[in-house]
């Protein structure tokens, strides 16, 4: 027994002795002496040149805050100054990475269950190029053979936070039309994070147990991105937080990219897993469309915005990142806008969903949407002005590539629609779908003179060319509020009533129509006219008709019934005609959609004796940019009962009986009757 002691005795005693002179070599020994062997091994696992060119030294510290069997052991301070990554074969230059130095310490422990846990690394003075070519090759992935590996690496890397100082980034990404020159420098003094982003966002982050560092770096950056010029400032926090929530890093920017601004500021956690966004976000530019190629996101042409809300991610989804853009407010063109949006990146593809309401809407502001806002106005937007002047349909096409990008559930409202008096347009409720490249308004609802012009629109953008299809029905459409401004028609109590159908095909407005096939009917009942009416609803071929068939009268209409059939984006009367005091007036012809030309007879009747001066026709020809309307030099000879002696057609009669509604108030319906006498023919 006293054997066995003496020798577990002289066993202990040795292996001190062995840790002793093992830390003592560790303390004294000169790593310089390690560089070549450190430098050519760094070099082969990573496939491109390493090199430490300045001192490399480590120092042995206890741990302040260690407990246990750590708080004996001495750590590793490790300090290596000047060195730099090369770059490979194929990029231009010769360095990737250059680090003035890099300062860290290593938990010995951990070592035993194979992991790498460096609590902090301090870079230096960093300088990185960044290049990828536009086969997709980029110089920061490295090739590191794990394809070939017949087992996983057994060792893992836990960092938990990354400090850095004044610092340069020079990225030249082709595959994106992208170059950017990035400096990093710090502040004089840091700036409090709720001095920038306001105490409720600190406040926010104190709620859940955490605390968002101060600003410590200022940085710019200049260049191009995805191909347009780009001019951005900001302010960074001095510590990425790999892992501990508790230490949101802090963002603040001011960014140009054309002529779109994008201001942020707040904070984002677990930088290492892009975990969560917390961010006060502005946009404004000149067009919402702009933000596509910046961002990914579809959306339509507008006038000029701007918007401030808060974006919220969370990047870590099981299914995606999802970004909200909550409780916004802004304006687009001269009407607010406010709403929430969010925006999953899913597969198949992206959806953006949420609600948005105007509570002041102006009407010009939804033209760039067809694309029927002015050419000065698209030349505004930066774009190129592709109406021919002598066309008034919409030739702009609709860019479907860009809705097959995502998918969309949006709900739009506007509460009150500023218009001018021709436009008697109360609100607006609409349910835009986009899914898979077929864009769905359904409904599209307008609320219009104390009654409702509703239609289903469906444009499938995913063939080619694009085939569209509308059902628009307008009931109980008030004269006398449609038409505000003319004093005969406010002791009207008639009203409009109308169905259209249209399906065509093409890639612009134009083309939809120019192709369309369909039908129209409208009933008016209980009205009046003059050149004054006319005046007031800005239509000068109609003020040169009413003109020449009652001079400056005010002639009470009591019903005016049209059915108009389409086809290829020709539409002919199948039936028109104006039943007034005076005289019962046909029209015949058709509009040309495809042209742009119209060919339209108006022929009147007298009823029985009353004087009716007009002894021809009249006609409207032209184009609808420029309608010419004249007289027929044929001699109207037309007299007596007007119904049959216009030769008015019986079978659309019938379907126009369906839109007769019963009358307000006192007042008897006119067009029932006239209906059913042209069927009696």
């Amino acid at each position: 027994m006293p054997f066995v002691r003496r020798f577990v005795a002289w066993v202990f005693a040795l292996s001190l002795l062995a840790l002793a002179a093992l830390m003592l070599f560790l303390v004294l020994f000169d790593w310089n002496r390690a560089r070549p062997l450190i430098n050519e091994q760094v070099s082969a696992a990573l496939d491109r040149p390493f090199a430490i060119e300045g001192d490399l030294r480590v120092v042995w510290q206890r741990e302040p805050g260690e407990q246990g069997l750590g708080a004996w052991l001495p750590w590793p301070h490790f300090a290596a100054e000047d060195i730099r990554l090369g770059n490979p074969q194929w990029a231009q230059g010769e360095d990737f990475l250059r680090l003035g130095s890099v300062r860290l310490r290593l938990a010995p422990l951990p070592l035993l269950w194979k992991t790498l846990n460096i609590p902090s690394i301090e870079l230096g003075a960093p300088v990185a190029n960044l290049q990828r070519l536009a086969d997709g090759r980029a110089n920061w992935i490295f090739d590191l053979g794990g394809e070939q590996e017949a087992e996983p690496n057994p060792w893992t890397l836990d960092i938990g936070t990354i400090g850095f100082d004044k610092g340069r980034v020079q990225l030249d990404d082709r595959s994106s039309a992208t170059r950017l020159d990035l400096l990093v420098e710090p502040l004089g003094e840091p700036i409090p994070f709720a001095d920038i982003v306001g105490k409720g966002a600190a406040e926010r982050l104190t709620a859940n147990d955490a605390s968002a560092q101060d600003y410590a770096f200022a940085w710019q950056a200049k260049g191009r991105f995805r191909g347009q010029a780009l001019d951005a400032n900001g302010k960074l926090g001095g510590l990425l937080a790999l892992h501990d929530a508790r230490l949101p890093f802090t963002l603040q920017a001011d960014m140009r990219i054309g002529a779109t601004r994008i201001v942020l500021a707040g904070s984002l956690s677990d930088p290492q897993n892009l975990a969560s966004l917390d961010l006060r976000l502005r946009l404004s530019g000149r067009s919402l469309a702009e933000l596509y190629p910046l961002t990914g996101v579809t959306l339509p042409e507008t006038p000029a915005y701007s918007t401030d809300g808060r974006l919220q991610a969370n990047l870590r989804d099981a299914d995606g990142a999802i970004f909200r853009y909550q409780g916004f407010r802004g304006r687009i063109g001269d009407s607010d806008i406010q709403g929430d949006l969010t925006y999953a990146a899913r597969e198949p593809r992206p959806k953006l969903s949420g609600q948005l309401t105007s509570r002041q809407l102006r009407w010009g502001d939804l033209a760039p949407l067809v694309g029927a806002d002015s050419s000065a106005e698209q030349r505004q937007r930066g774009q190129q002005d592709r109406q021919p002047a002598d066309k008034v349909l919409p030739v702009s096409t609709f860019r479907t590539d860009r809705w097959r990008a995502m998918d969309a559930d949006v709900r739009f409202i506007g509460k009150r629609i500023e218009h001018g008096e021709r436009l008697p347009i109360s609100d607006l409720d609409t349910h835009v779908v986009l899914h898979d490249g077929v864009l769905s308004l359904e409904p599209l609802r307008f609320g219009m003179a104390s009654g409702a012009l509703e239609a289903q629109v469906r444009l499938d953008g995913a063939v080619t060319p694009l085939q569209g299809q509308v059902r628009m029905s307008a009931r109980n459409l008030r004269l006398k509020q449609l038409f505000p401004g003319f004093a005969p028609m406010q002791t009207s109590l008639g009203a409009l009533n109308g169905d259209a159908r249209l399906r065509g095909r093409g890639n612009s407005p134009a083309a939809l129509l120019g192709s369309a096939d369909g039908e129209l009917k409208m009933l008016i009942n209980d009205g009046a006219v003059s050149r004054s009416l006319m005046e007031i609803a800005g239509l000068n071929v109609g003020n040169y008709l009413v003109g020449q068939l009652f001079g400056d009268e005010e002639v009470k209409i009591h019903c005016a019934a049209a059915d108009l059939g389409i086809r290829q984006g020709l539409m002919s009367t199948r039936l028109f005609v104006i039943d007034t005091d005076n005289a019962v007036i046909k029209v015949d012809g058709n509009a040309n959609f495809a042209s742009e030309r119209l060919d339209f007879t108006v022929t009147p009747a007298t009823k029985g004796l009353r004087i009716f001066s007009l002894r021809s026709p009249l006609y409207v020809r032209g184009t609808f940019k420029q309608p010419a309307p004249g007289v027929q030099a044929t001699p109207l000879v037309l007299r007596g009962v007007g119904l049959v002696a216009l030769g008015v057609a019986v079978a659309p009669a019938a379907g126009l009986l369906a839109l007769v509604a019963p009358s307000a108030g006192d007042e008897p319906d006119q067009c029932g009757p006239l209906l059913q006498q042209i069927q009696r023919r």
